[in-house]
């Protein structure tokens, strides 16, 4: 179940992973600082940029209010590493974050399918929210799907960007900045749909 007592990422209800969490780090990528927290058994948030350094630190001690900032364990830092180089564009072997270790505890079961069927994405591929309630075998379940992904604790290690609107419009994103923030991350992605380029 949710705890609708504390606060996440967009002002939604955190999963109960968060009354696990350790600490809390902010760093720098190339599209601006994100955040990261984490438990013993493995990330409990990622937070893309706010509008600046300060604004993003202040988000993570409003989303983990049990813990404090703290240097990252080697885990975590490999993870950070991770979400710099795919934030730059940079080639990696594999250049996806599929396998870092998230701590899923208290995230409704069909939130649970979403998220996994979402990490199965490579960088630069997209899918629809329809095409997604689809493979789920849900069909009539585009907008709960995207109700799932808004409320994606894990942006971009669960990289809820790369699911548009059916016409191949970006569609809606609850991280600072909405769509232009989605569209920047398919952008350094060089993202497909339909077979073509995203930005051709």
């Amino acid at each position: 179940m949710y705890k609708t007592y504390l606060q996440g990422s967009q002002d939604k209800a955190t999963p109960v992973a968060t009354m696990q969490t350790l600490g809390y780090a902010v760093f720098p990528t190339s599209i601006g600082h994100c955040g990261i927290a984490w438990s013993a058994a493995g990330l409990t948030g990622v937070q893309l940029p706010e509008q600046d350094q300060a604004a993003t630190r202040a988000r993570m001690a409003m989303r983990f209010p049990l813990c404090a900032e703290s240097d990252p364990p080697p885990t975590v830092r490999q993870a950070i590493n991770a979400v710099v180089a795919l934030l730059q564009g940079t080639p990696r072997e594999p250049m996806d974050l599929s396998d870092i270790v998230l701590d899923l505890d208290g995230i409704p079961p069909f939130h649970l399918r979403v998220y996994a069927l979402t990490r199965r994405m490579a960088p630069g591929q997209t899918t629809t929210y329809g095409e997604m309630a689809r493979e789920l075998g849900e069909p009539g379940a585009a907008r709960a799907v995207g109700q799932a992904l808004g409320a994606n604790p894990f942006a971009p290690v669960i990289p809820c960007h790369r699911i548009l609107a059916a016409d191949g419009r970006s569609g809606g994103f609850s991280a600072h900045g909405g769509a232009s923030t989605k569209l920047r991350l398919l952008e350094i992605e060089r993202a497909q749909f339909g077979g073509r380029g995203l930005f051709d």
